[in-house]
Order: structure tokens, then C-alpha cells, then sequence
């Protein structure tokens, strides 16, 4: 029976914590949203109609959130249009423009999960060091768990010793079972192992953690397609997800970070992390325009469940609530 990777559960069910999705995604950036809010407001405040000026104030208004120049200069020369046809008269016109020409750049991007015709599901997570990857694999875990599903976690980043120990933590903390190899170890034959392991026990998942590295050592992106390799071996269709772990806080210049994991790794999406603490939060919007990935999950706290499934429309309408 053919099944969603990351399960069945509504995008807007109820958290463990309370509130709905949107209520939760308010709360995580609020930074991005009042600063935006703020300045849309200064830009067409007073103001009886959209001239040049209120232009240069919105333009700085994106800008400021990391929303990228490229979807800045496309949002502007849509608004000078239509205030030429005179399709804009207010700021609550201009606000909606604005709203919508983000929400198509989020859906256009989007992609449906991959399904899975048997289990284990094979996700790879890749990122350089301190994007968080191994704690988001944790917080991942848990949802998953939570949804009732099985999940095994991989040790492959074994050029660290801090780093299996670290995974170890989260196993346990989650009563994951792990499988992992003395530092140094060839990270695919970890991974190979895994998979074995996930097979025989039937689990749901396997989530494989790699070595933090900078998209510029050759060395290591090579080593990501090796172990990509080895995993499609014991499962053709393997890995069935390649996230990338990005923090909001690094804006645009994750861009091409992103870029030649892409290249390498093939990613398939991206679990931002780190939105709570980052008035850029606008850099969602600039990863999907720019990379043509869409993002899954959003990081928005500390705590193990604050993970959030990553959802265009309800992200769009939590940006701009009041």
C-alpha cells in the first residue's frame, strides 16, 4: 500500500502543545512578521496613492526580510501594472498583491512527498555544521513518532566523535534504536548496515545522519553521492528524501550553500531551521524562487516538537496576520 513519507496527519491538526498550525507559525516568526508589518505600514501610511516613493518604501521592505532582490524587483513591476490599470486604490489592495504574488511563488515550488510503495522510507540529511541537522533529525523522530511510526536512526557522520555521540542523545531521548561504527568508519558501509537493519526490523523510517561539511570540500560532497549510491543498491528507489538543513539566521547567503548540495546530493527539500530567532524569515520565499526546492519542515523553537510541517498558504497568512 502505497503511503505518504511523512504520513497522513492534517497540516493543520492540533500540536501536543496546543494551538493550530497557524496559531504556532504566528508565534515562530513573529520577528519576520512584525518587522515586515511594521514597514509595509510606514511605506503606504498618509499616503493617498502608490507613487514612486511608496515603491522605494516597499522595495526596502522586502528587502529588509530577506524576501530576495530578484522576488522584490518581480513583486514591484506587478504593482506598478496594475496601479497603471488601476487595479490598486488602497494599502489593504497593495498588501493583498503582495500576499498573492508570494503564495504563488511558495505553490509553485511545492511538491507533493514522495510515496513509498514498502517501508523503510530512507531519508538522508545533509548541511554543513551548526545549521542544526542532528537536532532537527531529533525533532523529526519525534513527529514521526508521534504519527505512530517506527524509526531507526543512522550514525553515518563518523568524522566526529561528538557528532555520533550527539545522535546517541536524541536516540535515546526518543527510544529510537541507532546503528553506528567507531569514529573514522566508512560512512557508506554505516549506511549500508542501516539499511540492512531497517529492512530486518521492518521499521518505518530510517533517518541517516551525514558529516557536517562546507559545500566547497570536494572530498566530502563526493562522498554524500557514494553514500547515495549505496543506499539505492540495498533499495533501488533510495533515498526517498535528501533534506537540507539550513538556518534562516544565514539569509541569502545559504543561497549557494544550497545550490551545490543540490547539485551533489540531490536534494529534494529543505528543513529550515532557526525562523524564530530571524526577522529575515522572508528567506523562505528566496529559497523556493531561487532553488525551485520546496521546504518541508520549519524550525520555530527549542523544544522537540518544534518542528512544523511546512505548509505555503497557512505560512503566507501567518506572515501577514495581525
Amino acid at each position: 500500500m502505497l503511503k505518504s513519507l511523512f504520513g497522513s496527519k492534517p497540516a493543520d491538526a492540533p500540536a501536543s502543545t496546543g494551538g493550530s498550525l497557524l496559531d504556532r507559525l504566528k508565534a515562530g516568526i513573529q520577528k519576520t512578521r512584525s518587522g515586515l508589518m511594521e514597514k509595509l505600514d510606514e511605506a503606504v501610511s498618509g499616503r493617498k496613492e502608490i507613487d514612486a516613493d511608496v515603491l522605494d518604501e516597499l522595495e526596502f521592505a522586502l528587502i529588509t526580510a530577506d524576501i530576495g532582490a530578484r522576488t522584490t524587483a518581480e513583486i514591484l513591476e506587478r504593482i506598478r501594472q496594475q496601479v497603471e490599470r488601476h487595479q490598486l486604490a488602497d494599502s489593504a489592495q497593495l498588501k493583498t498583491a503582495i500576499k498573492e504574488h508570494l503564495l504563488e511563488i511558495l505553490e509553485a515550488n511545492d511538491r507533493p512527498v514522495p510515496v513509498v510503495a514498502e517501508p523503510p522510507a530512507v531519508i538522508l540529511v545533509v548541511g554543513v555544521n551548526g545549521a542544526g541537522k542532528t537536532t532537527s533529525i531529533g525533532k523529526l523522530t519525534r513527529r514521526l513518532q508521534s504519527e505512530g511510526k517506527s524509526v531507526l536512526l543512522c550514525a553515518a557522520d563518523t568524522f566526529r566523535a561528538a557528532a555520533i555521540e550527539q545522535l546517541e542523545v536524541w536516540a535515546q531521548r526518543t527510544g529510537a534504536d541507532l546503528i553506528k561504527q567507531q569514529t573514522g568508519a566508512d560512512p557508506s558501509a554505516v549506511a549500508f548496515d542501516a539499511v540492512q537493519a531497517a529492512k530486518a526490523r521492518k521499521v518505518d523510517y530510517l533517518i541517516v545522519d551525514t558529516a557536517g561539511r562546507l559545500h566547497t570540500k570536494v572530498n566530502l560532497m563526493a562522498e554524500l553521492e557514494k553514500m547515495r549510491r549505496t543506499v539505492s543498491r540495498v533499495i533501488p528507489d533510495a533515498p526517498h528524501e535528501v533534506l537540507l538543513v539550513m538556518e534562516a539566521t544565514t539569509g541569502q547567503n545559504g543561497l549557494e550553500q544550497a545550490r551545490k548540495f543540490t547539485e551533489t546530493s540531490a536534494v529534494s527539500g529543505i528543513i529550515l531551521t532557526k525562523l524564530d530567532g530571524t526577522a529575515k524569515g522572508g528567506v523562505v520565499v528566496a529559497i523556493a524562487r531561487e532553488l525551485g526546492l520546496p521546504i518541508r519542515f520549519i524550525g520555530v523553537g527549542e523544544k522537540v516538537d518544534d518542528l512544523l510541517p511546512f505548509d505555503p498558504e497557512k505560512f503566507i497568512d501567518s506572515l501577514f496576520a495581525r
